[in-house]
């Protein structure tokens, strides 16, 4: 790109979002009335693609209070990417520094599990293969290792797949409640709570899991062996079933795949 181009458009940028610009070009151009039209136009975009991808967070707070405080995280955090879509990554965060949500302390919980949402339905079907082919193996050909070499695998979390643990607080029994539009319980169990996200015939589903199991896919996600990752899992929840955990967890797709961790190979199945 023209290095002047460049330039007079970062300077309208800066314009746009109210700093004073010295670039007499863009001056010029700030100084018409229709300038605020545009500016306002712009800032309106912002703050319906927020309505849009924070739907749960509306119905808590109501569309004049979360439209003002779009209003303020959009003038604050332009967009980065032209599909407004993925806009609002770092709005969960900006709700949590926000005062005047600062009694609202699920809210920014709330907000993540939105945007966790946003992120499973656009996310691949499948992350590109670990390894090579004759070295990734799809669930169904996992069930065929030794218990030893399932222990030394890398299991693989489908790429659609996400989740969070919240400590405390029934974020996700407030979130599924606004997402699906239903009467929250009459009373709240104060507790923490975990949600697991997977998209599954182009539709995104939610169900609630445990503190183990999100450590469990954290430890898989990073790479490490599975009996390392069971490890993790039970020092945060020492009455996990793993057992019952991981069979749900290959049945419902939330693993799709493993890898032949160090020092093994997929050779060794039972009866070899």
């Amino acid at each position: 790109m023209n290095t002047s181009l460049a330039a007079f458009q970062d300077s309208f940028i800066r314009a746009l979002y109210g700093a004073s610009e010295s670039d007499p070009r863009v001056a010029a151009v700030a100084a018409q009335p229709g300038f605020a039209v545009y500016r306002n136009t712009v800032f309106k975009g912002c703050v319906d693609a927020l309505q849009a991808n924070f739907p749960s967070v509306q119905r808590l707070v109501g569309v004049d209070w979360f439209r003002a405080v779009a209003l303020a995280y959009a003038r604050a955090t332009p967009p980065d990417d032209a599909r407004l879509l993925l806009y609002g990554a770092t709005f969960p965060a900006f709700l949590e520094a926000f005062e005047p949500a600062s009694t609202l302390t699920y809210l920014p919980g709330v907000a993540r599990l939105d945007r966790l949402w946003i992120e499973s339905h656009v996310a691949p079907d499948f992350v590109s293969e670990v390894g090579s082919e004759n070295t990734t193996r799809r669930a169904a050909e996992v069930a065929r290792l030794s218990p030893g070499a399932f222990l030394r695998s890398v299991l693989l979390p489908n790429a659609t797949a996400r989740w969070a643990w919240f400590d405390a607080q029934p974020v996700y029994t407030i979130w599924r409640a606004n997402r699906e539009e239903v009467a929250l319980p009459d009373a709240l169990d104060w507790r923490g709570e975990g949600a697991l996200l997977l998209r599954a015939g182009g539709r995104v589903t939610w169900r609630q899991v445990s503190e183990g199991t999100c450590a469990l896919l954290d430890a898989c996600a990073a790479g490490v062996t599975f009996g390392n990752a069971m490890e993790r899992a039970l020092e945060v929840e020492p009455d996990l079933d793993l057992v019952s955990i991981t069979a749900t967890l290959f049945a419902d797709g939330a693993i799709s795949a493993a890898v032949a961790g160090p020092d093994i190979g997929f050779h060794e199945i039972h009866g070899d």
